[in-house]
């Protein structure tokens, strides 16, 4: 057996693995795409696989799935919906799982406009399967109550508009990011139905982003509102930074809840109120679903609010 220890570093092939076990090249595609119909000794089998070990052969994840016909890869098209922790522990809860199960996870990020270019990407993968977040939310699709999506993702927002109505808040705005998207769309038209069915009025949308004057956002704000609750705890911060810069005591003349219970937000002072939900665990069933597994003990949470300072 070759020692490759000391050589330059490159992808082991099959030339290499055939090469090192004495056997053709053929014979290596054989036994490691395990093909029918071939009367390869046990002994033979054996040295070849073990042969690839050593080595670290790893076949091309193109050629595999061109061979299985799809290959051990799920991805997950993020689009729009905003980053934070709520997407990032699902995004976790769905990588170990699917890791578990000998798969592997490929996140994409990609916007409207360069959807073409990344679906030709993805379909030269042949994913096992594919779970778009975005379409998932999008401002048309369907939305039932007891929905697995609608406790998911979109569970923060009931949970912030029942804390604000028991704390006699009638009076809410929403804080979004400045960029109009079908996500933030939905999130919306969430909050107003669910303000509605608790008595709530949502009188002014609130959107906030790098370079939007939040201070002067908040002044036409003041009055109008008793509360504000923010998608994620960045824009919830932000409020509060401009509310400081106004001279606004919060909570008394403003109260303000996030959402995603960031590290951040209990450092902030006043410290932040968050909602916190089982995003890892929606993940871990989510993949379970895909692959066809059963779920379990996989049950998320309900949405939970993690009362601080702010409100």
């Amino acid at each position: 057996m070759r020692n490759l220890e000391n050589e330059p570093t490159r992808a082991v092939t099959m030339s290499d693995v055939a090469k090192a076990a004495g056997v053709s090249r053929a014979t290596v595609s054989f036994v490691l795409n395990d093909t029918a119909g071939q009367t390869i000794p046990d002994s033979t089998r054996e040295r070849v696989r073990e042969t690839a070990s050593a080595l670290g052969y790893r076949p091309h994840a193109i050629a595999r799935a061109l061979r299985e016909g799809r290959s051990r890869l799920v991805v997950l098209e993020v689009g729009a919906v905003p980053q934070g922790p709520h997407l990032e522990r699902f995004i976790d809860g769905l990588d170990r799982e699917l890791s578990a199960a000998g798969h592997g996870l490929l996140v994409s990020v990609s916007r409207a406009q360069d959807r073409a270019s990344a679906q030709l990407a993805i379909d030269a993968l042949r994913p096992h399967a594919v779970l778009d977040l975005s379409t998932l939310y999008r401002g048309d699709a369907p939305l039932a109550p007891d929905d697995e999506w609608s406790i998911g993702l979109l569970a923060p927002l009931s949970a912030q508009i029942g804390y604000l109505a028991e704390r006699g808040h009638d009076r809410i705005a929403l804080a979004v990011p400045d960029a109009g998207t079908p996500f933030v769309e939905r999130m919306t038209t969430h909050l107003h139905e669910t303000a509605e069915r608790a008595g709530v009025r949502v009188t002014r949308i609130l959107p906030l982003g790098p370079t939007t004057d939040a201070c002067a956002r908040l002044r036409e704000l003041r009055g109008t509102v008793t509360a504000v609750a923010a998608l994620s705890d960045t824009l919830a911060l932000t409020v509060l930074s401009a509310a400081a810069d106004l001279g606004i005591p919060v909570p008394a003349d403003l109260a303000v809840i996030g959402s995603g219970d960031a590290p951040e937000a209990a450092l902030w002072r006043p410290a932040l109120t968050s909602v916190a939900v089982d995003t890892f665990a929606h993940g871990i069933r989510t993949a379970r679903q895909l692959l066809g597994l059963p779920v379990g003990d996989a049950a998320p949470t309900q949405a939970r609010v993690v009362p601080r300072a702010t409100a």
